[in-house]
C-alpha cells in the first residue's frame, strides 16, 4: 500500500505540469463556451432556445425511453471517448488532437450551462445543473485524467525509441497505460449509471416545473 501511494506521489511530482495543463486547457474551454453564449445574438438564441425546449420535452416523454438504454448509450459513448483518448496517446501527432478534444469538452459544458442560465435564470441553472452535474462531477476528472495519462504514455514513447530502451521500458509502461484505461473504463461505468438514474430523474423534475 506504502509503495503504490509512493508511486502516485512520485508520478504526480514527475507530472504535475500536464496535470495543470489540462485542467488549464478544460477550464479555458468552459470559458470559451460560456463567452460564445453572451456573443450569440438574440435571435440566435430564441431559435436555439425553442428547438432545446421541444427537444428536452419530447425526450424526456418518450415512453420507449428507459433506465437500462440511458445507461447503454451513455457507457457506449464514454468507451468510444476513452478508446479514442487510448490510441492517440500512441501517436505524437495525437496529442494536439487530445488538446482540441477536451477543450471542445469543456466548451460544450460551458455553452450548455451559460446557455440555460441566460435563458431562463435561476431555473437554466438548474436544469442545468440536474442534466449535467451528477455525472460530470465524475467525468470531468475522468477526462482530464484519461487526457493526461495519454500524453504522458506518449510522451515516454518517444523518450523509449528516442533513448533506445524500447523494448525494456516501453512493454512496462504499455501495461500500466492499458490497466489505467481498463479502470477508467470501469468509473465511466459508473458516471453513465448516474445519467441513467439521478440525472434523467432529476431532468425530468425540474422539466415539469418549469
Amino acid at each position: 500500500m506504502r509503495i503504490r501511494q509512493s508511486n502516485w506521489i512520485t508520478h504526480m511530482e514527475k507530472y504535475h505540469t500536464i496535470y495543470i495543463f489540462t485542467i488549464i486547457l478544460f477550464l479555458t474551454g468552459i470559458i470559451f463556451g460560456a463567452i460564445i453564449v453572451n456573443s450569440m445574438a438574440f435571435p440566435q438564441k430564441q431559435d436555439l432556445f425553442f428547438y432545446l425546449e421541444r427537444f428536452f420535452h419530447g425526450y424526456l416523454q418518450e415512453d420507449a425511453l428507459t433506465n437500462n438504454n440511458i445507461f447503454k448509450n451513455s457507457f457506449i459513448y464514454h468507451i468510444q471517448t476513452l478508446a479514442v483518448l487510448f490510441f492517440l496517446g500512441f501517436a505524437v501527432i495525437g496529442m494536439p488532437v487530445i488538446w482540441v478534444l477536451l477543450f471542445l469538452k469543456g466548451v460544450a459544458i460551458g455553452f450548455t450551462v451559460g446557455f440555460f442560465v441566460n435563458q431562463l435564470g435561476t431555473q437554466g441553472l438548474l436544469f442545468a445543473f440536474s442534466a449535467i452535474a451528477p455525472q460530470n462531477l465524475i467525468l470531468i476528472p475522468l477526462y482530464i485524467g484519461a487526457c493526461s495519462i495519454a500524453m504522458i504514455f506518449s510522451l515516454n514513447l518517444i523518450q523509449s525509441i528516442v533513448s533506445k530502451r524500447y523494448k525494456h521500458s516501453i512493454m512496462q509502461t504499455f501495461t500500466r497505460y492499458v490497466a489505467t484505461f481498463v479502470i477508467l473504463v470501469a468509473i465511466a461505468g459508473v458516471a453513465a449509471f448516474l445519467e441513467s438514474i439521478v440525472s434523467f430523474e432529476a431532468m425530468r423534475w425540474v422539466a415539469n416545473i418549469m
